[in-house]
């Protein structure tokens, strides 16, 4: 009896395999577009499975194609006759008839599905699926729409949904969306994945706007959480976190378990350079958090701020938060921001290096010895200290392999030896980079790699490249004026020895562009702004449209928007962008800029 059983058992599961092997050998055939192959074995398939729609829509597919019209209607007639409740066999049937241009017939049949569902609404997702499939989009939307008036529990908003945004009304599109999360808020995340197809960062494209009013339409008709929620993304995507912010807020006024959410926005904020939300965010954090390590983040955070607006308060401000929380493995961070401030901003490496050699006596986590080193090594290069800056970024390399930081240390080999003029060493370090997984390192590997091969000698041939490196050193250390004079020399140069000699930039040289986009911002630092203006100006009489054009344009509009209060000039520029450049990273700022200088109501 056992014996029999196997036998059975084992000739079943060689049946079902023969069957997918021959599934999978007539999908090949169909694919391929040899129907009469096909045809045969899904004919076979379907004889031994009647009940398999696959089979059944892929051969009546394979009739059609091979011109079989009159085969495949008698079929499905024949099907109708033995199961009329089956009223995605209408849908077939019509779809024979549209096949062969007689649309009367076709839509016949078609409603005849649609009527069926008032006996049996268990085929109401089929139906609608298969009329999607037949891009018969507005009869899906009535056969989904048809089967949950008459059957309460069913959910088809989201596939409704997906065709209205196939149609191009994404009015109707986001209604949906928007209903399916009515009915059942675990949808959020995913209807927030699929509306990103459609918002953009402009906060004036017509999706935006439809999302917007569809919202806010139902956050008074109905107030939700998720509909704050959604808002606050929305605005975010738009780079608009000052709105985003007032969204957090009434959330977190309603439901106050935690603030990550606006630390995150205040995080994104930060990083746009909206310093003010930025801000008010961690502002709002630090008074309403309980938790010390949150509250020293978000302190973190509002250090940097202080740093990067150049608050004429910040050493008092980092000495508050010291005194405040103590100088401790809690707040490496700030001790690491100390630094590069007292560094970068105060021209205090040497007081800075004191600072991490202490950081690194209170912390046994190799990330955080990792993170100091990282800044040591920076301070070390502003010092010129190459060598010694060189050993703390291999030891990160080697202690915290495959890591972020160890990647970033590796970026710093290839920076410090480009400073140094060993550029072969720099290019291969770069190169490894250029496919790295973290997005800021890859871009800025990506840009020293183009930058030295370039500009790199030919024949050696001297190009200039070593006096550039040596011109950004002296900036990377804020020597500007001395930075400046070399930028001059390489434009003019002068005294050159017979080695070194370099015959000067020249327009339509790479080096040329490059020196002189250096050049104006070493100015605009030193409140040079005309100067820095014509700087950028050569650079668009030598080739307008050369790799920095976009660049360029941009750097012109803010300075004469921010430094010389020249509305028409900046308007001019952002224009550019907005007209000749829609490729561009600048694109949207330079649109909402554009906009607001003309006065438009955004």
């Amino acid at each position: 009896m056992v014996l029999l059983f196997l036998i059975v058992a084992n000739s079943f599961s060689y049946g079902q395999q023969k069957d997918q092997n021959d599934f999978f050998l007539a999908e090949t055939y169909f694919r391929q577009g040899e129907y009469e192959k096909a045809t045969q074995i899904y004919k076979k398939l379907y004889g031994k499975s009647n009940f398999n729609t696959t089979y059944l829509t892929r051969l009546i597919t394979c009739y059609q194609e091979t011109d079989k019209f009159l085969v495949a209607e008698n079929l499905l007639k024949e099907k109708i006759k033995k199961n009329p409740t089956q009223g995605f066999l209408y849908v077939l049937l019509g779809h024979n008839f549209d096949k062969q241009q007689l649309k009367e017939l076709a839509k016949i049949n078609y409603d005849k599905a649609l009527n069926s569902l008032e006996n049996n609404a268990a085929y109401g997702g089929l139906i609608g699926r298969l009329f999607k499939n037949y891009s018969l989009l507005d009869y899906a939307i009535n056969a989904y729409e048809k089967t949950m008036q008459l059957n309460e529990s069913s959910n088809y908003n989201f596939q409704i949904a997906q065709i209205y945004g196939e149609k191009g009304d994404f009015k109707l599109m986001f209604e949906s969306y928007i209903n399916l999360i009515d009915k059942n808020a675990q949808y959020l995340n995913l209807i927030q994945r699929y509306a990103s197809k459609y918002i953009t960062d402009d906060a004036e494209n017509e999706t935006n706007i439809l999302f917007r009013k569809t919202l806010l339409r139902k956050s008074i008709s109905n107030p939700k959480n998720e509909w704050n929620i959604l808002l606050s993304w929305l605005f975010a995507q738009q780079k608009d976190y000052k709105k985003a912010l007032i969204q957090e807020k009434a959330l977190y006024q309603r439901n106050p378990t935690g603030l990550s959410d606006i630390f995150s926005l205040g995080k994104n904020a930060f990083d746009n350079k909206d310093y003010e939300t930025s801000k008010s965010c961690f502002d709002f954090i630090d008074k309403e958090s309980i938790l010390k390590d949150e509250k020293i983040d978000a302190n973190w955070y509002l250090a940097k701020i202080a740093v990067a607006t150049r608050n004429p308060e910040t050493e008092v401000i980092f000495n508050t938060l010291f005194k405040e929380f103590g100088k401790n493995k809690q707040t490496i961070k700030l001790q690491v921001e100390y630094a590069d401030f007292l560094t970068f901003t105060k021209n205090e490496p040497q007081k800075a290096t004191t600072v991490l050699e202490e950081a690194l006596s209170f912390t046994t986590s190799k990330f955080d010895k990792g993170r100091i080193k990282l800044k040591l090594g920076d301070v070390l290069v502003f010092r010129g200290k190459f060598n010694k800056a060189l050993i703390y970024f291999s030891q990160i390399q080697t202690q915290l392999k495959g890591s972020e930081l160890a990647q970033e240390a590796r970026f710093k080999v290839a920076q410090t030896s480009y400073f140094k003029g060993d550029f072969d060493w720099a290019k291969a370090q770069a190169k490894v980079l250029k496919g790295s997984t973290t997005q800021l390192i890859a871009n800025d590997a990506v840009n020293l790699f183009l930058k030295i091969t370039d500009n790199e000698p030919v024949d050696s041939i001297p190009s200039g490249l070593k006096q550039f490196a040596k011109a950004e050193l002296l900036a990377y250390q804020n020597k500007n004026a001395t930075a400046l004079q070399e930028l001059e020399n390489l434009l003019s140069p002068k005294n050159q020895s017979k080695n070194e000699f370099f015959n000067g930039a020249k327009p339509g040289e790479v080096i040329y562009d490059d020196v002189l986009y250096l050049q104006a911002k070493l100015f605009i630092k030193q409140a040079k702004y005309l100067e820095a203006i014509s700087s950028l100006e050569k650079i668009i009489a030598a080739d307008n449209q050369g790799f920095l054009t976009d660049d360029v344009y941009y750097l012109i509009a803010e300075t004469y928007n921010i430094h010389l209060n020249d509305i028409e000039k900046a308007k001019e520029y952002y224009q550019k962008i907005v007209f000749e450049h829609p490729s561009s990273i600048y694109l949207v700022d330079a649109r909402k800029k554009y906009r607001k200088l003309r006065g438009d109501t955004i």
